[in-house]
């Protein structure tokens, strides 16, 4: 049975870019490793980690003066280190906290097979990596799931009760919910993020696109209302999939979450008390609705400068250099484009399957109502 479900997980989830966006060399006078073609950084360093299913994990830490909370980001499918390079920089600096990023089993230059199980012994890999070579307590970690990284990352927060956060970029309910409005959980369904998240304890941040058109937008709302410690979600209205960190909101959110859950505990129930009152309140599902007419009226003017407008704003606050904005605009557009075609392409490879354990199912539902 767990054969059969890796084999599905593989099939629904997993397009690994090919080739990668990167490789990693060894210095000969350092003996450091370092991610070729990005120009090294001092305080950049690429790191292997070695997983209990015997996979060589390969990670970037990025370390900032100030930090007090360390981020462990589990990116997206069809996504590796490589590209996500710019980004992670930008939210080391910005968000004033320390970072771990890794590729999963078969990703970039980490060895092995994608699958389900080999997703959440790459995410152990990289928490002992902090535990034991950082010196990270459970306390001042961060996890940020996004898409296909929501299973990992809840899998983990689920067995963690003192982490100070998580973050749920774009999430699944579950692998097959992504595909199919299931009512229920079968054995053979992947990433059961729908029963992982009510025993995550600490504060929990929900962000995804209105117009999401890969993992729909109830998925993200369905996973915050589950919440044991609800923090105030971030609903980009006409986002997507993958831009999201296009939009100014995404950053200014971000920041805002991180600074609350670094406060002590009793100044943050104050302003948690703050926020329930807030969305008590609210009446459309949309955070910013209320506070963004005049963003609003001008949107309805300017629909077809709307995306570049916002791509301009963030690439003023994040990037230094007019390249980066190339690239980071490049990076999701194309992350965004085989996003589509996964999702396209599992809904025809595994349909047949898919079907055939529904009925299975159905007959199974019948006999026992006999």
């Amino acid at each position: 049975m767990g054969g059969v479900t890796s084999s599905m997980a593989a099939k629904l989830a997993f397009f690994p870019p090919n080739p990668p966006s990167y490789t990693v060399i060894k210095e000969e006078e350092s003996g450091l490793f370092l991610l070729h073609p990005f120009p090294h950084r001092e305080n950049v360093e690429v790191v292997k980690m070695c997983s209990r299913r015997g996979n060589e994990i390969v990670g970037i830490y990025i370390r900032h003066p100030m930090a007090h909370s360390t981020l462990l980001y589990s990116h997206g499918n069809a996504a590796d280190i490589g590209q996500m390079y710019d980004l992670f920089v930008q939210l080391s600096i910005h968000l004033k906290v320390n970072l771990l990023g890794y590729d999963y089993s078969g990703y970039g230059q980490s060895s092995g097979k994608p699958s389900e199980h080999n997703t959440y012994a790459d995410i152990e890999a990289a928490y002992k990596c902090l535990e034991q070579n950082y010196g990270v307590k459970q306390e001042d970690v961060i996890l940020y799931g996004q898409s296909v990284g929501s299973g990992p990352t809840l899998d983990l927060a689920a067995r963690l009760p003192r982490l100070k956060a998580v973050v749920l970029h774009s999430p699944i309910l579950s692998g097959l919910r992504v595909m199919y409005p299931v009512k229920r959980t079968y054995w053979f369904d992947i990433y059961k993020n729908i029963d992982k998240i009510p025993l995550v304890k600490c504060p929990v941040l929900v962000i995804h696109g209105t117009s999401d058109d890969v993992v729909d937008f109830s998925h993200g709302k369905q996973l915050w209302e589950l919440c044991q410690d609800k923090y105030e979600p971030l609903w980009l209205k006409g986002g997507n999939h993958c831009d999201l960190e296009l939009f100014p909101e995404y950053l200014r959110h971000l920041k805002k979450f991180v600074s609350t859950v670094e406060k002590p505990a009793s100044q943050r129930n104050i302003s948690r008390k703050s926020i329930d009152r807030r969305e008590h309140t609210r009446k459309s599902t949309d955070c910013y609705d209320a506070p963004r007419k005049s963003t609003d009226r001008r949107e309805k003017t300017r629909k077809s400068t709307d995306r570049h407008e916002k791509a301009k704003y963030y690439d003023y606050k994040l990037n230094d250099e007019k390249i980066a904005k190339l690239r980071v605009s490049f990076d999701h557009v194309e992350r965004s484009r085989r996003s589509v075609e996964y999702h396209e392409k599992s809904r025809i490879s595994m349909d047949h399957q898919v079907e055939r354990a529904r009925k299975s199912v159905d007959f199974l539902d019948k006999v026992r109502a006999m």
